[in-house]
């Protein structure tokens, strides 16, 4: 029926009135009366605290109502190759990609935004680099992080950054950044400082056929990175990789004496090898050590047995050998004593006198020369 729509706006609202589905005009704060006639009419209401301007006209105003965009909106319409990076009084709050259109209420807050051209630089400038690194650190974050790459580069590290599949610059340590739209960014970062390898549980038969399990540790490091990463895509695994190859060909060609006796051996020859397949590679090995070697159950008892074996004959050896040396003293000392009645004289007061260290009291019974003669009597004394 014929009459009039009262409509209220609030102060932090704008609305835009529809007439039978299409746009008529757009109402700001306070109170409108429109006349409806015959036709249906329909009031949408956007909320200023939402600064976007998300709806299917907005194409429209773009296009067809310029004065209108001027007065309400923020115009945003970025090129192929630019970004836009939106403020709300002062503070980054967005990051708009490459040929985004877009429109902002303006209201209660300052709508700005600043316009880079990415295609020169894929860095980021470094005063936009310092906000986003202290994003983090507000509550607020910024939305469209996810079209740039923000790396740290810790100390005694480097960056490799990669562009477009071709590796660029190495990166020193601190903070780096870089957009990501229309290309494809990024970066490795790669420790510089000695690194440890260990191959561990290796089962390797030596040149006699005894099956060992054996466990190295190895120290290895980058020389140039650039070249290392130029041969290999993963150094770390190709030299772990040539450390199981080395360990087995310094095994494979020696018997278990060799090894159990000199086991420095196996760790010279592994980094003999190394160095020489790491040649002009970026990557130097700086040292090799076989920490363990171990043996099969059967093989430690058989071990034990001959070890055994030999240390008994070693004894009984040292024990002949002493035997001898004193059978023949005692040869000696007799042929000096047969010739020698002042010597053989000596010899027994010696005797003598170490028999008497033993006993508490002596009666002799006839002189001396009957104690020397066998005729002395050893009595202890008595408790």
């Amino acid at each position: 029926m014929l009459g009039f729509n009262q409509y209220t706006v609030k102060k932090n609202e704008r609305a835009l009135l529809l007439r039978n589905g299409d746009f008529e005009q757009l109402l700001g704060p306070g109170k409108h009366r429109v006349f409806s006639g015959f036709d249906a009419l329909k009031l949408e209401r956007f909320s200023l605290a939402e600064p976007a301007f998300d709806h299917e006209l907005a194409d429209y105003f773009l296009a067809r109502e310029p004065e209108l965009v001027e007065r309400e909106f923020v115009q945003v319409s970025l090129g192929e190759t630019q970004v836009g990076l939106r403020h709300e009084d002062g503070v980054l709050v967005q990051i708009l990609p490459p040929a985004t259109r877009k429109l902002y209420w303006r209201g209660l807050r300052e709508q700005r935004v600043d316009v880079v051209d990415v295609a020169a630089d894929a860095r980021l400038p470094a005063e936009l680099l310092a906000k986003l690194q202290s994003v983090a650190l507000r509550p607020r974050a910024v939305q469209g992080l996810d079209g740039v790459l923000l790396v740290q580069v810790p100390e005694f590290h480097a960056g490799v950054l990669t562009l477009e599949g071709q590796m660029q610059a190495m990166l020193p340590p601190g903070n780096h950044g870089f957009w990501r739209f229309n290309r494809q960014v990024a970066v490795t970062c790669v420790d510089l400082r000695s690194q440890i390898a260990e191959v561990s549980g290796q089962e390797i038969l030596t040149r006699d056929k005894v099956g060992l399990r054996l466990n190295l540790s190895a120290v290895w490091r980058f020389t140039d990175v650039r070249q290392a990463l130029a041969q290999m895509p993963k150094p770390a695994e190709h030299v772990y990789r040539e450390l199981q190859f080395g360990l087995r060909a310094a095994v494979g060609e020696q018997t278990l004496d060799a090894l159990l006796e000199n086991k420095a051996a196996i760790d010279q020859t592994v980094l003999a090898q190394m160095r020489e397949r790491l040649k002009d590679s970026g990557v130097v090995l700086e040292s090799v050590g076989v920490k363990d070697i171990i043996l099969p159950g059967e093989m430690k008892t058989i071990l034990a047995q001959v070890v055994e074996a030999e240390k008994s004959a070693q004894a009984n050896v040292i024990r002949r050998r002493e035997e001898t040396a004193a059978t023949r003293s005692l040869l000696n000392t007799a042929k000096v004593m047969e010739g020698n009645p002042v010597a053989l004289r000596m010899k027994e007061l010696e005797t003598l006198e170490r028999v008497a260290e033993r006993i508490d009291k002596i009666s002799v019974v006839g002189g001396l020369d009957q104690v020397l003669n066998g005729l002395v009597t050893l009595r202890p004394n008595a408790s």
